[in-house]
């Protein structure tokens, strides 16, 4: 299951954003920051009274299904009237939905969370990154283990010195990514992949504000 994986901004950050906003209407979401428990009903719950509590008004909330869908904007005219009241939309969601939000409504728009990744639960409550969308893909000189998100430095070409027994010298918890390259190539009787050396990445392999068109 793929998501994009938020954190809650710190207290103090979301205290400056709601400076000077005494009624807030909060919406959550019922996709990725329910599974990541960023913004689902129990976090919107929590909001509201945190927020209560520093004496902000909550003018209502509602967590849609998807924030980031086009059904967004009927799903926020049920909410009309308790969205005119407010000052602001705190909204708990990825910065996906945040946006789609905002180009569906006049009011100001405060993100209460952090968008991090791309990632996949790979265990219970565990999230790794699993794509930066570079737009620069090696995968099929790697077996399909990418190293630019697998590998701590990112390398293109690997390993590095600090390898041991299979292990990242900055997590030796970790697999190291170019271990995981050299035993998926060696299955597939690829090794030979390896010995080309890839050109140093393009960090900006689609030129921003990137566009796609069929």
């Amino acid at each position: 299951m793929i998501r994009s994986i938020t954190q809650q901004k710190r207290d103090e950050e979301l205290d400056q954003l709601l400076d000077g906003l005494g009624r807030v209407f909060i919406v959550g979401c019922g996709t990725c920051v329910t599974l990541t428990r960023t913004g689902g009903v129990p976090e919107v719950a929590e909001m509201k009274r945190t927020l209560s509590s520093k004496g902000k008004i909550i003018t209502g909330d509602v967590v849609l299904p998807v924030a980031c869908d086009n059904l967004t904007k009927e799903a926020l005219a049920e909410y009309g009237g308790q969205i005119r009241q407010a000052d602001a939309l705190l909204i708990m969601t990825c910065a996906f939905g945040i946006q789609t939000i905002a180009n569906h409504s006049d009011k100001l728009v405060v993100p209460a969370l952090d968008t991090l990744f791309i990632g996949k639960e790979t265990g219970l409550g565990q999230f790794d990154e699993i794509c930066t969308q570079c737009g620069t893909c090696i995968l099929g000189e790697t077996g399909g283990v990418c190293p630019v998100t697998s590998c701590h430095k990112g390398l293109v070409n690997g390993p590095c010195g600090g390898t041991n027994n299979g292990k990242c010298e900055i997590d030796e918890a970790k697999d190291c990514a170019w271990t995981l390259i050299y035993e998926r190539l060696k299955a597939l009787d690829r090794l030979g992949s390896m010995k080309k050396l890839q050109k140093p990445r393009n960090h900006q392999g689609e030129p921003s504000p990137g566009k796609f068109k069929l």
